[in-house]
């Protein structure tokens, strides 16, 4: 496809789910970015699966949650076995329940992610030009030159803004000479989308089969039959390029102690493991997000969302500099929130992987005799499967100690800096029931005042709002009622006194107050968030 552009605000280069939602974001901004792949199409075939409960509320902010969950399948449990013999069992079924409106894991592979992801660039007419690669970059003091290639021809583009989510060998990070650093795993690794015959498999549970040093993970797709497979290859299978399912399905079989039928092969691909992370997000006007920025082993099915999270923090900060709304200063909140997140994921997804594939006699023996009942035990704990849902769905990922952030209020439960809690509200006005998370739909900042006003204050912060926040602070009223007096308590909020809550567009709180003062509020959004 021919570049006629020879500018471009922001140019995302790679158009995976970590690029295609940060041009969807940017989208909801107003702003209409060039996004580039070197790939011919979008591929039908794709590594991540699940699709967790934070992602979903971005889905539905978006308004596209409900085709992603009519098209998916909620994991109803996970079985551990050992040796073919089922050693534990977890159930999944709405183990959040009341703490997301999606409280559960969603199998839905990523290229379904991708076409949702799509549809909703092409409903916004922003194309993407496929086959097409990054050649060069060059910082400038106030943009970016790059050179772009395809069949049509070679571009020099100048860009405002370059966003890499170009994957784990990304073309951006190496421009930048941004190490990436970390380690490659041993093991050589299947994958495999089958349809299957076979009765030990139920289709919808995750079953994970573990031998001294082996593991083939069981994974049901929303289509009838179907599983995602994942395990290591045998050794005698290393540094060969031509495996096929066929020479693989014996050390299922045995590893599961059963048999296994193929009916279809859908796709067969082995592949080395990686733990990575670059050492900056951000180069000048560069930034890298998703794959681009960090790789790790699939446990817990965490990569594509922290990806999709990585461009959905990222997004709103950029909208808010090139729509002149916010001072570039913002952007340096980027990888201070989302660099401690990903370090944190590689640092436990790798020592989980390692644990499940170490073939050390005294880990073998704790794993056989001791780690499944310890793990049993636990989940009988509400606590500890709360925990459990709030890691795997990200919902509980906070950015308290970000600079964006201004906890004014005493309460200790819930502070400026984590997720706004999904909580259901009665509107008096509207005489409808709805949640925290409807009212922060719109794009932009939003502010929820809890508490007693009279209505000529009321009108005065309409009118400061209207006045000085157009188009970029919403404003929800919640007058003290019996229906919502759990939305109070969760808050921590006296409703015969005022507390004021500004929610920044990625729904998080940014500022708490006991107090409901306009200048403060002022304060926040001018001389914290850096509005201009």
């Amino acid at each position: 496809m021919l570049i006629t552009e020879k500018h471009t605000k922001v140019l995302i280069v790679g158009a995976g789910p970590s690029g295609l939602m940060m041009a969807a974001q940017l989208l909801r901004y107003g702003i209409q970015p060039l996004i580039i792949d070197n790939k011919q199409g979008p591929t039908s075939h794709s590594n991540a699966l699940a699709v967790q409960a934070r992602s979903l509320e971005i889905y539905r902010q978006m308004g596209v949650v409900d085709k992603v969950v009519a098209n998916g399948k909620p994991a109803m449990g996970l079985t551990f076995n050992q040796d073919g013999k089922q050693e534990a069992l977890f159930s999944l079924n709405n183990i959040g329940e009341g703490q997301t409106l999606f409280p559960y894991v969603l199998l839905y592979q990523q290229s379904k992610n991708e076409r949702v992801l799509l549809d909703y660039l092409t409903q916004n007419c922003c194309p993407v030009y496929w086959n097409t690669s990054l050649v060069s970059l060059q910082q400038k003091t106030d943009s970016t030159e790059v050179q772009l290639k395809n069949d049509d021809g070679e571009y020099t583009l100048k860009c405002d803004w370059v966003v890499g989510a170009d994957g784990a060998h990304s073309a951006v990070r190496k421009q930048l000479q941004i190490p990436f650093n970390g380690d490659t795993y041993p093991s050589f690794f299947y994958l495999a989308d089958l349809k299957l015959d076979t009765d030990f498999l139920t289709d919808d549970y995750i079953q994970l089969y573990l031998g001294k040093s082996d593991l083939a993970g069981f994974f049901p797709l929303p289509e009838k039959d179907s599983y995602r497979i994942i395990g290591n290859l045998p050794g005698k299978f290393e540094g060969r390029e031509d495996v096929v399912v066929e020479e693989v399905l014996p050390y299922m079989s045995a590893l599961t102690r059963s048999t296994i039928k193929i009916v279809e092969n859908h796709w067969f691909t082995t592949y080395k493991l990686h733990h990575r992370m670059a050492d900056r997000f951000r180069e000048g006007r560069c930034f890298l997000i998703g794959d681009a920025a960090h790789i790790h082993s699939p446990v817990g099915g965490q990569g594509m969302n922290t990806g999709l999270q990585d461009a959905y923090n990222l997004a709103w900060k950029l909208a808010g500099v090139v729509n002149g709304q916010i001072k570039p200063d913002i952007l340096d909140s980027y990888a201070a929130e989302r660099m401690p997140v990903a370090k944190e994921l590689l640092s436990t997804t790798d020592k989980a992987f390692n644990l499940i594939m170490s073939g050390n006699w005294f880990i073998s023996l704790f794993k056989k005799w001791v780690w499944f009942r310890i793990l049993h035990t636990a989940w009988k704990s509400k606590k500890v499967r709360t925990f459990f849902f709030k890691t795997i769905s990200q919902t509980g990922i906070s950015y308290r100690d970000s600079k964006v952030n201004l906890h004014l209020s005493k309460g200790t439960k819930i502070k400026a800096g984590d997720r706004l809690p999904y909580l259901k509200v009665y509107d008096e006005k509207k005489e409808t029931e709805t949640d925290l998370h409807e009212w922060c739909s719109k794009p932009g900042f939003t502010l929820i005042i809890l508490g007693k006003l009279d209505e000529m204050f009321l009108f005065t912060l309409a009118k400061w709002i209207s006045d000085n926040h157009p188009g970029i602070l919403n404003f929800f009223y919640l007058p003290p009622s019996g229906k919502n007096v759990d939305v109070f308590n969760a808050l921590e909020a006296d409703p015969h006194k005022q507390k004021a809550i500004i929610v920044r567009p990625d729904m998080y709180i940014g500022y708490m107050n006991d107090v409901v003062d306009i200048g403060m509020m002022d304060n926040y959004l001018q001389n914290v968030v850096r509005m201009i």
